[in-house]
């Protein structure tokens, strides 16, 4: 990768270990996402207990995701990376023996605690190793991972499924976790000033209530309501319609649009800043909700698909970048954890929520509640972003400096 000239040989090594153990993570990750709802609904679960199933998952994100945070920050990112695939590797194994929906339940909450770990201590570690006038570039490039392997996950899970049934699906995902726990070991983590031990353990609730945490925390909560309610519902939205359409390809989409847009909005918010991704990347989300809810062809669920993968491939590298920027290094396990946390509520809101929901008025009409999450979380970026009205205006629009970038 270009963004890699110039570092030293060293820390190039750790870069590619650590981009090759995050590739296996969310491809036997994601393998689960067209066909675990289908999995779920043939224990007998009606709409709401899929949606309060497939939530569960972030129960787990929610729980353990601010103590893998601080533990990141104690120990070093490479514990909480171990933890993190140790239980992407158990997990899987679990849903042979789920068969009703306390289990399911149980095994999805579990499941959970392995994004709470990995992606925490992997998004720590990459703003680590990355120059600071080049944090986005590296930053974009290192998420990457998450395209690449939620492209690859759908489609060969969606493979394995059809041809061999869901054993042998659920047995990849644990292989693919075990390989990626083997990458890890050659990674080393960097070193790192800490301050005072009675310094880390107070400043939880200081960095939570902090403008610079709390707002892209409320931004992220918004985001994943909204985008909880696509992931879950999606493939069982796509077959209600009788549209012709395989729900793994929505996935596809997505993926290839994340992946593309991360090739160069990572380098562009290091020149243009962080706060006009941001507030593009919520726009065109928004748009893709909306796309989603009229479509009625296999065309305009691939295009929502497409811009919904271009969003989310873009937001999330920028505000990782964003509170890099807004962390000190001994921080930003803390940080990235808490602000995070927003985005874990959501999703676990999302299930019961939106499944409640499409009880009452449907699949098409839940998406439109979705719409107006989205359209809420852009007017408060726009509008609290930063310092004042007009600072954050202007850093939300690419006018202006992040006011509580720390340098």
């Amino acid at each position: 990768m270009k963004a890699f000239d110039g570092l030293h040989p060293e820390l190039r090594r750790n870069l590619l270990m650590l981009f090759a153990a995050g590739l296996l993570f969310w491809s036997g990750l994601s393998a689960f996402l067209p066909t675990l709802p289908l999995y779920i609904e043939e224990t007998g679960a009606t709409k709401q207990q899929i949606g309060i199933v497939m939530g569960s998952f972030a129960v787990g994100m929610l729980l353990f995701r601010p103590q893998f945070g601080f533990l990141a920050d104690r120990q070093g990112r490479k514990i909480v990376l171990l933890i993190g695939m140790v239980v992407a590797a158990i997990a899987p194994l679990g849903y042979l023996f789920a068969k009703s929906i306390i289990p399911l339940m149980a095994v999805r909450a579990f499941h959970g605690i392995s994004i709470a770990a990995f992606a925490t201590g992997y998004t720590a570690l990459a703003a680590d190793f990355s120059p600071e006038h080049r944090r986005g570039e590296i930053m974009g490039y290192m998420s990457l991972t998450t395209p690449i392997g939620t492209a690859i996950g759908p489609a060969i899970g969606g493979l394995l499924h059809a041809s061999y049934g869901y054993t042998a699906l659920f047995l990849s995902c644990a292989a693919s976790a075990s390989l990626g726990f083997l990458c890890l070991f050659p990674v080393v983590n960097p070193v790192i000033n800490k301050p005072p031990q009675n310094e880390i353990d107070n400043r939880f609730w200081q960095l939570l209530l902090s403008p610079r945490v709390r707002v892209p925390a409320i931004v992220l909560f918004l985001m994943g309501l909204s985008l909880g309610s696509v992931h879950t519902f999606i493939s069982l939205f796509i077959k209600s319609t009788g549209v012709d359409f395989n729900g793994g390809l929505f996935f596809t989409a997505a993926a290839i649009a994340s992946f593309g847009v991360r090739l160069f909005t990572g380098r562009a918010s290091d020149k243009y800043g962080r706060g006009l991704f941001v507030t593009l990347s919520l726009i065109v989300y928004t748009l893709a909700v909306a796309c989603i809810y009229l479509a009625t062809t296999p065309a305009q669920f691939f295009l929502g698909g497409f811009m919904e993968g271009a969003a989310a491939g873009s937001i999330f590298p920028t505000m990782s970048a964003m509170m890099a920027d807004r962390a000190l290094p001994h921080e930003r396990g803390k940080v990235f954890g808490i602000s995070l946390m927003g985005f874990d509520i959501g999703l676990v809101g999302a299930g019961p929520i939106f499944g409640a929901v499409a009880e009452t008025i449907g699949y098409r009409s839940m998406f439109s509640v979705a719409i107006a999450l989205t359209t809420i979380a852009t007017i408060v970026f726009l509008t609290q972003s930063s310092k004042s009205l007009t600072t954050s205006l202007r850093f939300a629009l690419g006018r202006g400096i992040d006011g509580y970038a720390l340098k």
